[in-house]
């Protein structure tokens, strides 16, 4: 279910719920969930998973309940900033799609894909507070924007040791809490290649 006004459902969605590390029973949040997407594509690969959602625009949180809702899953959303939200230490998994483009940079074709109210550190930084030591961050971003992501998340203890590289505009990684230096790196298999022969 989507109503207008709502962040439509993606490719980048799709890969980075096929893509994140679950385990029975993991606590699961996702940063910004919008319609609650990426909780659905992970309870249907883990039905014991404790689902949590935070989302500050109302209608998409309210969308977000009526989902889980229509599908049978218990879970909470809040409809409230990433910013804010408080639960120190309380996940095993925080997941994200969040807005690849800076505000006011003119790149993107949707206002849902320009950061407005939270930038990338500002997930980061959420990401890092709601984990438990060794609890994992999966997002996707844009390649071009892989050495802020790479900072933002040191920053706040993540360390990255997943990521796939799905196309010149996709990106999954994949990254730890207080874990330790190694990054494994994955490719698509048909990444489109330059005329060099090399992957873009």
């Amino acid at each position: 279910m989507r109503e207008a006004g709502v962040f439509p459902l993606g490719e980048d969605a799709l890969r980075l719920g096929e893509f994140a590390t679950v385990r029975p029973r993991w606590r699961v949040c996702d940063l910004g969930t919008g319609s609650g997407i990426l909780l659905v594509l992970l309870a249907q690969r883990e039905s014991t998973l404790a689902l949590t959602g935070v989302e500050i625009d109302p209608l998409s949180a309210r969308t977000a309940r009526e989902n889980l809702i229509s599908r049978q899953l218990c879970g909470e959303i809040f409809c409230e900033s990433i910013k804010t939200v408080k639960m120190p230490g309380q996940f095993d998994l925080v997941i994200s799609n969040p807005p690849y483009f800076p505000k006011n940079s003119g790149k993107g074709e949707s206002p849902f894909r320009m950061e407005q109210s939270a930038g990338l550190a500002d997930f980061c930084a959420a990401a890092g507070g709601l984990l438990r030591n060794g609890g994992r961050f999966a997002l996707c971003h844009r390649p071009e924007r892989l050495a802020d992501l790479f900072a933002a998340l040191r920053a706040s203890g993540l360390e990255p040791k997943r990521m796939k590289l799905v196309s010149p505009k996709l990106v999954l990684l994949e990254s730890v809490k207080q874990g330790r230096p190694g990054l494994h790196v994955e490719m698509e298999p048909d990444l489109p290649q330059t005329e060099s022969g090399k992957s873009v």
